[in-house]
């Protein structure tokens, strides 16, 4: 029996396997009967979900993907990204014979039970998950968490495991968004009068449950304005891509950025430090969208800062957050 080795799973939200229907609404399923993601009372939330959500919103989100699709590769570049952080980790750990280094989806494929089983059966004996998310929430780091606990729960034999807490203050994170704002704004003929960095949000409910999110982006946030050497008049904090009819963290990206542009401010930059990898959320949904909100009211120039992706910046931050986590198994 094989064992004896180290598995290193790094875990991203997910996606969808294509554009069509069917893919959107398998997808969409999966991820909105998640109880993490949606805490509401399934004798309140199904009737909506699967009555309303599940036969309209598959169509208008797959519209929404194909204007981002990696035509490429046909997938999203969540996954293409997901995965050459993998391949690249995998080649940065080199000096460490017994690592094994694999990816998973938390919604759709690969999922994350089967890249269990698959290091299981390589012979790693002790895995190491890494949520890739900055900021701790219940709705993504939590939920990738249980998913792994869940296997474990079937498995007769399970490899020991460790998950990543979150690094939001971490300081080679805060400076490599720091050098992927100035390296950005190099390239530029002009200088933004206003930086946001737009967070996913949450409803505030959980929030007043005591889920820590909200304090870890303003502290990461704080951290990167400073770094940047920005006044605070300059720097915002903003949250994106509310759902549903709840109250969710504010301010709201999309009011923020139409206020702004209302109020004379001519050019801004915005940047998604919660996201490790560009998504439909910020290709979409920042990139396109607010941009034409923006100029939809008054506003002039507008530019979107890429994630950190498979950057040679944001693999470091990575492998530093792997390396500090398996010291004592390596």
């Amino acid at each position: 029996m094989k064992s004896g080795k180290v598995g290193v799973l790094l875990v991203n939200l997910g996606t969808p396997d294509g554009t069509d229907y069917n893919s959107m609404r398998r997808y969409l399923k999966e991820f909105l009967t998640d109880k993490r993601v949606i805490e509401w009372s399934p004798w309140k939330w199904y009737p909506i979900l699967f009555g309303i959500v599940l036969n309209t919103r598959p169509q208008k989100v797959g519209k929404a993907y194909e204007t981002i699709w990696n035509k490429d590769e046909n997938e999203s570049y969540l996954r293409t990204y997901t995965r050459n952080q993998a391949k690249l980790m995998a080649e940065r750990l080199d000096d460490l014979p017994n690592v094994r280094v694999d990816w998973a989806m938390r919604y759709g494929t690969p999922s994350i039970p089967s890249r269990i089983q698959a290091l299981k059966d390589e012979g790693c004996d002790r895995i190491l998950l890494f949520p890739l998310y900055p900021q701790y929430a219940a709705a993504t780091t939590a939920t990738v968490n249980d998913k792994a606990f869940q296997k474990l729960l079937k498995m007769r034999w399970q490899p020991a495991l460790r998950t990543v807490p979150d690094y939001h203050d971490d300081k080679t994170y805060i400076k490599a968004l720091a050098n992927s704002v100035t390296s950005h704004l190099a390239t530029l003929d002009w200088q933004p009068d206003m930086v946001l960095a737009s967070f996913h949000g949450i409803p505030l409910s959980y929030s007043e449950q005591g889920d820590p999110y909200y304090w870890q982006c303003q502290k990461t946030g704080q951290l990167l304005r400073e770094r940047l050497g920005l006044p605070k008049d300059k720097f915002m904090v903003t949250f994106q891509s509310r759902f549903g009819p709840e109250e969710w963290l504010q301010p709201y990206t999309d009011k923020t950025v139409e206020k702004l542009a209302q109020d004379g401010v001519k050019k801004i930059a915005v940047l998604n430090p919660g996201f490790v990898s560009d998504c439909l959320e910020t290709l979409e949904e920042i990139a396109e969208q607010a941009a034409h909100s923006f100029h939809e009211n008054g506003g002039e120039k507008f530019t979107h800062i890429p994630c950190l992706n498979d950057s040679e910046d944001g693999m470091r931050v990575l492998e530093k957050v792997v390396r500090r986590e398996l010291l004592g198994w390596v």
